[in-house]
Formats: structure tokens, C-alpha cells, sequence
């Protein structure tokens, strides 16, 4: 069993991940939606939030109304589109977000403390957070059921609030918690990338990794840890605009972090 993850910034190709696809019968797809919701938020005058912890990791500060904007564009617009492009290739896809059943819990975050022109400063109102529990029990029912689960990034928290959630580490959460033979997660890029050089890494190990955990990369590789912490045999970095993304990954395209 493998679990996808496709990135949601600008110029993915998801008809290529869909095509692919259908090559795999037990599979699990988590989607991203940033590029969706900066233009959903743009097109409302509404400038995307993004906000550094003092921890050097960026995220999307999301209020009430950002939050509702999330939902319109991640676990609706895109959500569906996946579905039905799955549909399409004769993929009996279902979508869902991490908030229908309960399928992805954790502790809202409330407060963040970031760094804003060199200074602490504490964010309050934030619905974000990170996925602790799995409904596993769901995602096997729909699996044995011959479905392939679509899951956009939102989760449920504890005092059951909807919260925004990464969707890398999502997708290590889900994979960890099944036990996954692979977590492969798919961007716009190639692989991780040398700093020095910008040639390609082909292996590498989860340690040596976090020595590449700047940008957009950081949660990549974070999420990457998690899933391998969690009994993931390994996760792979590819590109989703190549023919066959899932395959060329698998047959050693891209990054593998051990």
C-alpha cells in the first residue's frame, strides 16, 4: 500500500498523477492547495498570511475567515477535481477531508509565536495544527471497500474545531499510522536538491537530510522524519510533472530519504 502526496503549488500536473495512478489498487492521495488559496485569497483582497515561527518554520496564519476560504478551495474546488479526474481513468475515488469522520485529529495550535522584522511577537485566533490520530478504521473500511480515498489537508481538533494542517506531514501521518510500504511525495521540483551545487541527491539518509530543511523543503522533510519514525520503509521526493510520477518514483526517480 502506498500513500501520494501531490503538492498544491503552481504548475502541477495532476492529470499526469491520475494516469499513473490507476497502475496502483490500494492507494491513498493527500492534496495540497496553497497556489488555490492565494489566489482565492487575492481575488477577495484578502493577502495571503505567512508567517515565520521562531523555530525558522513558515506557515499560513489562518484565521476564522481564511479558514472558510480553505475549505472552498482545498476540500472543495480541488478536492473534487482529483475525484473526478480519478473517475475519469475508471478509479473509483471517494473525497474526503481529514474533518469527515474524524479521519484526522489533533490539538489546535491557538496561538503561534513567530518572527516578524526581527521581533517575537504572539499571533492569537490561529486554527492550525498538527495531526496526532488517524482514523485508520475509516481509511481501511474504504480501501477493502475498492475505493481510492482522496484526503484534503484539514483536520479536527480535539475541542472539535476545524483546523488547517500541512499537507506533507498529513500525508506522513496517514502513512505511518497504515504502516505504508511508501510514502512518495510529489512537487513541481525534481527531488531534494544540493544547495551548493542544485544537482539532485539521489539517497539519503532521514539524519543527514535536515542539513537540506530550508523553505518550501522544510515540511517536506519533516514529514519525511515522521514517517519514516513511524514504521514508513521509505519516503520518495519526485516530481509530478513527468509521464508516470508514481512509477518513476518507486523505480528510483527522485530523492529516497531511508
Amino acid at each position: 500500500m502506498i500513500v501520494v502526496k501531490v503538492g498544491g503549488a503552481q504548475g502541477i500536473d495532476i492529470v499526469n498523477v491520475v494516469r499513473d495512478l490507476t497502475a496502483y489498487t490500494k492507494s491513498i492521495v493527500v492534496h495540497g492547495g496553497s497556489h488555490e488559496v492565494d489566489t482565492l485569497q487575492k481575488q477577495l483582497g484578502i493577502p495571503p498570511h505567512i508567517v515565520t515561527s521562531i523555530s525558522g518554520y513558515q506557515s499560513r496564519y489562518t484565521d476564522k475567515k481564511t479558514l472558510e476560504l480553505f475549505m472552498m478551495a482545498c476540500s472543495g474546488k480541488i478536492n473534487k477535481t482529483i475525484v473526478e479526474l480519478c473517475q475519469q481513468h475508471n478509479i473509483n475515488a471517494i473525497g474526503i477531508s481529514g474533518i469527515d469522520g474524524r479521519l484526522l485529529e489533533g490539538k489546535r495550535k491557538d496561538t503561534l509565536k513567530i518572527i516578524e522584522r526581527g521581533k517575537k511577537k504572539i499571533l492569537r485566533g490561529d486554527l492550525t495544527g498538527k495531526v496526532e490520530v488517524v482514523n485508520t478504521k475509516l481509511l481501511n473500511l474504504l480501501l477493502d471497500s475498492g475505493f481510492t480515498p482522496i484526503v484534503a489537508p484539514l483536520a479536527i481538533s480535539y475541542d472539535h474545531f476545524a483546523i488547517n494542517v500541512d499537507g506533507d506531514r498529513a500525508a506522513a501521518a496517514i502513512a505511518g499510522a497504515l504502516r505504508a510500504d511508501v510514502l512518495i511525495i510529489l512537487s513541481n521540483v525534481p527531488g531534494l536538491l544540493d544547495l551548493e551545487t542544485n544537482h539532485l541527491i539521489k539517497k539519503i539518509s532521514k539524519e543527514e537530510c535536515m542539513q537540506y530543511a530550508r523553505g518550501r523543503m522544510m515540511k517536506k522533510i519533516l514529514g519525511a522524519k515522521e514517517a519514516l519514525a513511524a514504521g514508513v520503509n521509505k519516503v520518495i521526493l519526485g516530481s509530478a510533472n513527468i509521464d508516470h510520477p508514481i512509477t518513476s518514483a518507486l523505480q528510483g526517480e527522485g530523492t529516497v530519504i531511508f
